[in-house]
Order: structure tokens, then sequence, then C-alpha cells
């Protein structure tokens, strides 16, 4: 694994911090296991920032003022296609048993040599990015594919916090015009060059109908489609557009997880202390930044003392008896990870969020796990006790015994041929590992899930809990994400079960 290049100054520490972030969140996704994330992602780190150096040379300096830099790739996006480069390179040198086995299908086909073909071929959204200002294109991304808070992007860009709306709202225009310009660009057959002006006319009005004919064709012409996701900002499509544009394989992935991680608070890049340094930098003598070794260890040693609290601090027992702190084995999630250099530190990855299994003080205990009843006649069997059999999972829920779970599902987006979504379920006991289940109407099949691996037999699916998130308090939730093809219709699921046994649902 190579070593991560030393921060040149305080400035570039807190960007090597953010953007490191971002890196090990898609190195995760594109790996079997955390184990092979970091590797990844340090020598994805190091081709992306010997590129960047690399361009800040030959235009004589690195200069942070807006449209005063040559055209390229923000930093973040920049060290996305390092990782996808990396991952190029893994599977060519025959290290490619340790990437998820979807991406190495990616990498061998048609829509991988696209990125690296001739430039008129490449992706519209790559295209237009690249062609942009920097300062502008890293406003674009950060607000729409990074979903940062618009104060904490005009903090970061050095912007003035009461006209980046504004400003924004330009960037967006200067996106769509580079993109309609390389669409025009681009070597297109009769019948695509005839829809051109149709496309640029119908995606100028939020309020515009599609002719049928346009839209048949947009089902049936992928470059079209790209272009028509590029050009049209309403309807919220335009995140999806640059993610699987300029990333390509996981794309849609990478843009969930990085709005939960906004959400749930987990991202670095979305912090409101954005002009504090992170701890354990400190500054040398010449106004370089390094991670202090102190720095590191003053971390360590307070995760270690409230780790010791928790596991000597009894929770709700009146026996006298001590509860057992029970370690979680397997995967650890990867943004827990330091990188081991001096140069980095380290920050969450992955937004799958590990919940301590407790006992609530309400919640009687018993040998077999947490949620018995005392009462023997109406004994329930604990959920996620490791007891369950797989087959469980499979079979029908039945409507005669009570729900003790309730699933959400959210249908993220869609295109003609795929949908993401994303599916919920709070549990009323708590959990050491979990199952769910669902049944697709209309033919759905599964293509890619993250916090959790599937199954799919029939219309039947099956999730299961990853090695970090299996433990769900009572009351608490979990959830995975998920890519799937669908044709003709694309109705909710149903029969929602937890461990085999049922929820009551909503979409």
């Amino acid at each position: 694994m190579p070593d991560l290049p030393t921060p040149q100054d305080a400035a570039e520490a807190t960007l090597f911090s953010e953007c490191w972030d971002a890196v090990l969140s898609y190195a995760d996704l594109c790996t079997g296991g955390s184990a092979d994330a970091r590797p990844l992602a340090s020598e994805a780190f190091s081709r992306g920032i010997r590129e960047v150096r690399a361009a800040e040379a030959e235009t004589g300096g690195r200069s942070f003022g807006r449209r005063t830099r040559a055209p390229r790739l923000p930093r973040i996006p920049l060290l996305l296609t390092a990782v996808r480069q990396t991952t190029a390179a893994w599977e060519a040198q025959g290290h490619g048993g340790r990437l998820d086995p979807e991406l190495r299908l990616w990498l061998n086909s048609e829509k991988a040599e696209r990125f690296s073909g001739p430039p008129l071929h490449r992706p519209l959204a790559l295209r237009g990015l690249r062609d942009m200002q920097e300062p502008d294109a890293a406003l674009l991304w950060l607000t729409e594919v990074e979903a940062m808070p618009t104060a904490a992007v005009a903090r970061r860009l050095g912007l003035d916090p009461a006209g980046v709306v504004e400003e924004l709202q330009q960037v967006r225009g200067v996106f769509r015009d580079r993109c309609h310009r390389n669409h025009l660009d681009t070597p297109l057959s009769e019948e695509c060059r005839s829809y051109a002006r149709l496309l640029d006319a119908v995606t100028r009005s939020p309020a515009a109908d599609v002719p049928d004919d346009l839209s048949r064709h947009l089902a049936r012409c992928v470059e079209c489609a790209e272009a028509a996701a590029c050009l049209k900002h309403s309807g919220g499509g335009l995140p999806s557009a640059l993610a699987g544009g300029v990333i390509g394989w996981g794309g849609l992935a990478y843009l969930e997880r990085r709005r939960r991680a906004v959400e749930s608070g987990l991202s670095r890049s979305a912090a409101d202390d954005t002009d504090e340094q992170p701890a354990g930098w400190v500054k040398e003598r010449g106004g370089r930044a390094r991670i202090g070794r102190a720095g590191l260890l003053a971390v360590a040693a307070g995760v270690s003392l409230l780790a010791l609290v928790v596991t000597l601090v009894p929770f709700g027992s009146d026996d006298g008896t001590d509860d057992t702190a029970v370690e979680s084995a397997g995967r650890q999630p990867v943004g827990e990870q330091v990188p081991s250099f001096d140069g980095l530190p380290s920050g969450p990855g992955s937004v799958g969020e590990s919940t301590s299994s407790t006992s609530s003080p309400e919640t009687p205990k018993s040998s077999a796990g947490a949620g018995v009843s005392t009462d023997p006649e109406s004994e329930k069997e604990a959920q996620g006790d490791s007891s369950s059999s797989a087959e469980e999972d499979d079979a029908a829920p039945n409507p005669s015994e009570p729900a003790v779970c309730h699933a959400r599902y959210d249908l993220v987006s869609e295109w003609p041929d795929g949908f993401q979504a994303t599916v919920t379920v709070k549990s009323d006991y708590a959990l050491d590992t979990w199952r769910v289940g669902w049944t697709f109407r209309d033919g759905q099949k599964m293509t890619q899930m993250w916090d959790g691996s599937f199954d799919q037999e029939g219309s039947r699916v099956t999730a299961s809990a990853a090695d970090y998130n299996k433990s769900v308090a009572a009351g608490g939730s979990l959830a995975v994400g998920f890519l799937a093809s669908w044709h003709g219709e694309n109705s909710s699921p149903v029969d929602f079960t937890l461990n085999g046994r049922s929820c009551t649902h909503s979409s």
C-alpha cells in the first residue's frame, strides 16, 4: 500500500481530510470488505493527488481565486475517478477478487470503456463538469452530489453566504450550456440529431410536456437520455446525472450514502466548524501541517475511556448482575478506520450506523435474548435470535401473528429500465441480527444493495444484515438501499417480514 502524500500546508490538510471521507466511502462500495477498502482508497488517493499537483505545477502554482484555474475536475470527483481507475488497474493486475463482483462485470463491459475511450464519446456529465471552471464545478458538485448545505459550501469555497443560492443557479445554467454544446459536438446518428433541438427546447421549460416520439426515443437511446438528465434541472435528476456520469459504476449508491451521511451528521464535509482545523493536525515550522501522534493518541484514549464506562455501568439491572458487553465481530465500518500514514485524518466512509443492542428497562431479559415476555402462555420468540432459520424468512408471513415491526418503502428515483429504493424497518424488539423479506409484484430484479446483502428467488427478496449493522436496539430502525430493474410496471413491494415475522408497511 503506498504512503499517502503529506499535506503541503494547513489549507491542503483540511482539503485532504474532507476528500478522504468521500474516497473511502466510494472505495468501500467497490470492494468486497473493509480490509480491501482502505488499501484501494489509499492507492487511489495517492494517484489523484499526484495528478492534481502535476496539473498545478503546469499552471505555475496553486491558485484559490475564482475563475483563475485551467478547467479540470474539482478535487472530490477527480479523486473518485481515481478510485475507478485504480479498480481497473487492480482488475488488470489480477487482483479483481478483492473487488465487488458487480463492479468486475462493469469493468469488463462497454459501459466502462466509455470513460477511457474517445473524449467525444465519454459521458456527457463528465465532459460538461470538466469544461467548467473548477470553482464553479466544485460549487455544483458539493451542493448536488455531496448534499452539503449551501452555507457550508459557501464557507468552504469562500463565497458570500447571502449570494450563494443565486450563484448556484447561475452555475447550473453554465453546466447546462456546456452539456448542450457537448451533446451537439458528439457524433450523433441522424435520428439523434433530429431530436437535439427538440430536446433542448423541452428541457428548458419545467412545464413543457415531452412529445410521445421523443419519449420513445429517450427510452431507447442512452446518450440522448443522459443529455436529457443533464439539461433538465427540474425534477431532481441532476444529482443522479452527475454521480452516474462522473463516477460511473456505483454512482447512485454513492449519492445515497453521501446524503444519508449528511442527514445523520456523519459527514465531515457538512460539519459546521469548517473554519477549524481537524483535531490532531498540528502546524510545523514553515506553515506545513501534519497529523500529530498526540492527536491520534488523545482520540484513541477518549474512545477507550468511553467504551470502558459503557461496559461497567449497568443498564436497568435489578438483580445486581452486570450486563455483559458483546463485541461485534466481522467487518468494521470503514469510517472508523484510521489511515496508517502521516498525512490524513480518518473519516466516516460508510454511513451504515452500528447501533448497540441494549436492553430497555421496561423489557424483561432472559437467557434466550431480549424482548421475551414473562408470561409462558404468551411467550414471543426474541427477534434476531441466532436460532432463526433462513427458511423462516422465505416463508409467507402469517397474518394471525401480531406485527412486531413496521416497514417503509421509499422509491428514491426511477428511469426507463431501473430504479433506486430504500427499505427502512422499525423493530419493536432488540435484534442481534436481522433478515428482512419482501415480495415484488411486477417481476422487478435486484442488481445491487448496500448496508446489507440480498438473495432473490423469483419475486421474493431477502436482505441480510452486514457485519457492521447487525445490532438494533428495541424501537430502533435498520435500512438497506438497493438498485433494481423493472419492465412494464414498478409498483411497491408487499409482504414485508422481519426474521420471518409479519411487518406492517407503508410506501
